[in-house]
């Protein structure tokens, strides 16, 4: 392998669907066809990699996806081959399928796989890695919750339907008067929240950082109305949870790695609000309409970057790391260091800082 030169490369988008995915497999497939590989485009993530679901990628299929959301491959947050979901009669199972992966893997003639995905992504490819697959890891997640890069693709393009939703809540809110509290993704992170809720002028941005005091809120939104400002808007991340409380869990998968499926924290605090100030409220949850859709410029520009490096990586035998954004320029980091630790907000940020300057309350007294 040492001197053999890389003629065929699989890949796959793995994890959750967001804007720009498709941006990445062109950024891959275009300069491996000039430079005359093959590319095997592998179905529904890791799920294709387990049950041998793949097909041919030409030029043709990769011309004009750059801005077309989804992926053209499919992906699937419930193929990790470690931790592969099996019926047996009435009962689902647990199973590793991990050796079928590389069976796979092997049998496809692969030299190279290209992995797309977040932070499951990345750590099931550091133990195919360590199985033996050359794999180049390309950072995905709306949730922008990789420490190793200083942005993820996608992040932004969530951040925008986020952006747009508050701009359209804001104008129902000051009509009817009332607090409007939507709901956004991030899991454990509050990128989205933070950053949304300070592009659409919320009042209120509760995060799973910094966990809230429902006082703080109830008065938050009493100060406003009292100062003749009728309405609030509360920006409030999935995992967001009050002081002395409990992240809100919708339902549980064990199909999943993290089987935890977060949800509905949103009408526990329009309810909370509405009972202890006496405000009508009203909730929205964004849900997976954070997405969808066409990436944004600086997404579609940060996909190509992304793709084009990671086949340079490929193609240079460079394996077992990450492409990732340093400032303004694209470098790579081992798949492990990339894993080490999630990127959470601190209150110490300057997109905090900078929001608590313009009057915005996180539910807490001091930061």
């Amino acid at each position: 392998m040492k001197n053999k030169r890389i003629k065929r490369v699989g890949i796959l988008t793995g994890g959750g669907d967001c804007p720009g995915l498709n941006a990445v497999i062109r950024g891959v497939a275009k300069p491996a066809h000039d430079n005359g590989l093959s590319v095997l485009g592998i179905q529904d993530g890791f799920e294709g990699l387990v049950t041998g679901k793949a097909i041919e990628l030409y030029n043709k299929d990769v011309s004009g996806i750059l801005a077309q959301g989804g992926s053209i491959l499919g992906s699937s947050n419930k193929g990790d081959p470690f931790h592969w979901p099996e019926q047996f009669d009435d009962e689902v199972k647990i199973v590793d399928r991990s050796e079928k992966a590389l069976r796979n893997y092997e049998a496809w003639d692969l030299d190279a796989l290209i992995a797309i995905g977040g932070d499951g992504t990345m750590h099931i490819s550091k133990k195919l890695s360590d199985m033996g697959m050359n794999i180049v890891g390309v950072p995905k997640t709306i949730d922008n919750d990789l420490d190793a890069t200083d942005q993820t693709f996608g992040h932004d393009s969530a951040v925008y339907v986020v952006t747009m939703a508050l701009d359209r809540l804001h104008t129902t809110a000051s009509t009817h008067h009332r607090v409007m509290v939507i709901e956004v993704m991030g899991r454990y992170a509050g990128w989205i929240a933070l950053h949304g809720g300070l592009a659409g002028g919320a009042d209120i941005i509760l995060i799973p950082e910094i966990p809230f005091d429902w006082e703080v809120v109830y008065d938050k939104v009493m100060q406003r109305h009292m100062r003749g400002k009728r309405f609030s808007i509360v920006c409030v991340a999935e995992g967001a949870k009050p002081l002395d409380g409990e992240m809100v869990v919708r339902a549980k998968d064990i199909k999943r790695t993290d089987p935890i499926q977060l949800g509905g924290v949103a009408e526990v605090v329009a309810e909370n609000i509405t009972r202890n100030t006496g405000l009508e409220t009203r909730y929205t949850i964004l849900g997976h309409l954070q997405r969808g859709g066409s990436p944004t410029p600086y997404d579609r520009i940060l996909s190509t970057k992304f793709g084009t490096y990671a086949i340079n990586l490929a193609m240079k035998k460079k394996f077992g790391r990450m492409v990732a954004l340093k400032g303004n320029e694209i470098s790579s980091v081992k798949i492990e260091d990339a894993i080490a630790k999630q990127k959470l907000v601190k209150p110490t940020d300057q997109a905090v800082q900078a929001a608590v300057a313009v009057g915005v309350s996180f539910g807490t007294e001091k930061l």
